[in-house]
């Protein structure tokens, strides 16, 4: 599902509704351009940055809700929920960023030999998830693009997002899925809604 810029616009404007409403005691209200598409099951990541750091980033990477009850959630999980950070104070949402990327299904990347992956792997259009067993850690496409990575840094850095070693892809029984993302984020708080990647 490929959204417009201005369903773009509405879903970040929607997931800081969600927040904003939740200390208000009211139920935030989807934007008309969101209802054809509010049903389809996607992937959704919204992420709040604060004072140019991360201030929390929850979501789904598999399709497994409705669009926008996976808006939903993940907001109120960045914000409140997030075990990286203490809950969101309502004096903070005029420093607070807002973000949404929307996510295609992953797929998983099938090599030969673990040293193929860095050839699977673009920096600025795949996001990563790394898996063992239980063990599973996911890194959105923005990621290594703004801390200046490259692919192996990636790889390496997704690895232990996942609690694993930096170097397990190399090891047999590791799982590595990549995925391409919509994202669409606030200039400034509350301000004009940009769209930052293009599936």
């Amino acid at each position: 599902m490929i959204l417009t810029a201005e369903q773009g616009k509405d879903i970040v404007c929607f997931a800081r509704n969600v927040v904003e409403g939740y200390f208000r005691g009211e139920k935030a209200k989807k934007a008309r351009s969101l209802s054809g598409i509010a049903s389809k099951r996607q992937g959704v990541f919204v992420t709040l940055h604060e004072g140019g750091g991360l201030r929390g980033c929850v979501g789904f990477a598999e399709p497994v809700y409705p669009l926008i009850c996976a808006v939903e959630e993940a907001a109120l999980s960045a914000a409140f929920r997030d075990p990286r950070f203490p809950p969101v104070h309502s004096t903070e949402l005029t420093r607070i960023m807002f973000e949404v990327s929307v996510l295609t299904k992953p797929r998983i990347i099938s090599v030969s030999d673990p040293g193929q992956y860095i050839d699977h792997i673009l920096v600025g259009r795949d996001g990563l998830i790394a898996q063992r067993g239980n063990a599973r850690g996911l890194l959105l496409p923005q990621v290594p693009v703004e801390r200046g990575w490259t692919a192996v840094d990636f790889l390496e850095n997704t690895c232990m997002k996942a609690g694993l070693m930096m170097e397990e892809y190399k090891k047999k029984g590791f799982d590595l899925f990549s995925f391409q993302a919509q994202i669409f984020a606030e200039e400034s708080p509350s301000g004009n809604v940009m769209q930052c990647h293009i599936v």
